[in-house]
């Protein structure tokens, strides 16, 4: 049996593929699971694992002008989140570190560097993310969801996306009863990630009169924001923690881009309308999304165009050329993959 910490947080979508790793170990018991990560999502999703978990208060870049006296202080505040690391994998002991990138993973990465604890890197979308970029040379191999990635990065490696298997495991009629009153009508659930996003919140719900006069609409809105309607064929949630059941239901997904989404959209065959994050990232979102729009498998509205959801979902929900390409698609998923290479790198050590 070996020792294996993973890291990485601050967006479900830097820790569920991580989950779905950890899930796959759990079940073969080939492995002592430890997580390093912050006080953020990251610290929910994975209570439920019943693995150590080690607390770190890293710094995170905000891309504004005005932060920039904030951003003059990550230097110091990294340093302290590396010395916290390093007395966590001191006290663990891993054999290796798995990092799924982001700000929370950085320090983790380079503390292990610093103590010979080799690590393996996992980027999902289709540019490399900054702390990935940073870590790399720290790194065995930086594994990823897009060939054309693996080809930036000199120790880059395709691998494809890890997926929760759960995802999988779901009655569409018993999904419906659950989460949406049994209705007969098309399903159109609506998220914005791990926190929600009020620019769609507020896109559907000016459009949800129209659009429950054809549809029911389950609207995953993020914590506290969720508002007091009581329209008919219209469920407001703050949080799903059975991702896999809300898929079930759904006729169609309209969501943001993060690639963790696409990817599952794609693995379970869901027709998406994606609405990529705008001016607050890198751009990543907008290219995960265009990546898969030009092989005809998603949708794409702009932010700036959410003025017409309600025609663009009615055109999604009629698109029978997309249906078609989804059944279509295939794509690998890198569960294996990625698991093959742990064990490996925990051979060689």
């Amino acid at each position: 049996m070996y020792k294996i910490v993973f890291t990485g947080g601050g967006s479900a979508g830097h820790v569920i593929p991580n989950v779905a790793l950890i899930d796959e170990l759990i079940k073969t018991g080939e492995a002592d699971i430890a997580y390093f990560g912050s006080d953020g999502i990251e610290k929910k999703l994975v209570a439920s694992k019943k693995i150590p978990y080690f607390e770190l208060a890293p710094p995170k870049l905000k891309r504004s002008l005005s932060a920039f006296t904030d951003n003059l202080k990550i230097p110091f505040i990294f340093s302290k989140a590396v010395k916290k690391a390093e007395e966590g994998l001191r006290a663990f002991s891993p054999d290796l570190v798995f990092s799924k990138g982001g700000y929370v993973a950085l320090p983790v990465v380079f503390a292990a560097a610093k103590l010979g604890v080799p690590c393996i890197a996992h980027e999902s979308d289709y540019s490399i993310g900054l702390a990935n970029r940073l870590s790399a040379k720290k790194c065995a191999s930086v594994l990823t969801s897009f060939p054309e990635t693996a080809r930036k990065i000199r120790n880059g490696k395709f691998s494809g996306p890890p997926i929760r298997a759960e995802l999988f495991a779901h009655s569409r009629s018993a999904a419906k009863r659950e989460l949406c009153e049994g209705t007969s009508r098309k399903v159109i659930l609506v998220f914005g990630g791990g926190s929600g996003s009020e620019t769609l919140n507020e896109a559907v719900r000016k459009a949800a009169k129209r659009l429950t006069e054809r549809y029911f609409i389950l609207q995953v809105c993020g914590k506290g924001k969720t508002i007091d309607c009581r329209l008919k064929n219209y469920k407001q949630v703050e949080f799903i923690t059975d991702m896999g059941a809300a898929y079930a239901c759904a006729d169609l997904v309209v969501s943001r881009a993060g690639a963790g989404t696409i990817f599952e959209l794609l693995a379970l065959k869901k027709p998406a309308l994606l609405v990529p994050l705008e001016g607050q990232t890198r751009g990543d979102q907008i290219e995960n999304a265009a990546y898969f729009e030009k092989q005809g498998v998603c949708r794409i509205l702009k932010q700036g165009e959410l003025k017409h959801l309600a025609e663009e979902i009615d055109a999604a929900i009629l698109d029978e050329q997309l249906k078609r390409q989804l059944a279509l698609f295939s794509y690998p998923l890198g569960n294996e993959n990625l698991l093959h290479e742990i064990r490996e790198l925990v051979k060689k050590q």
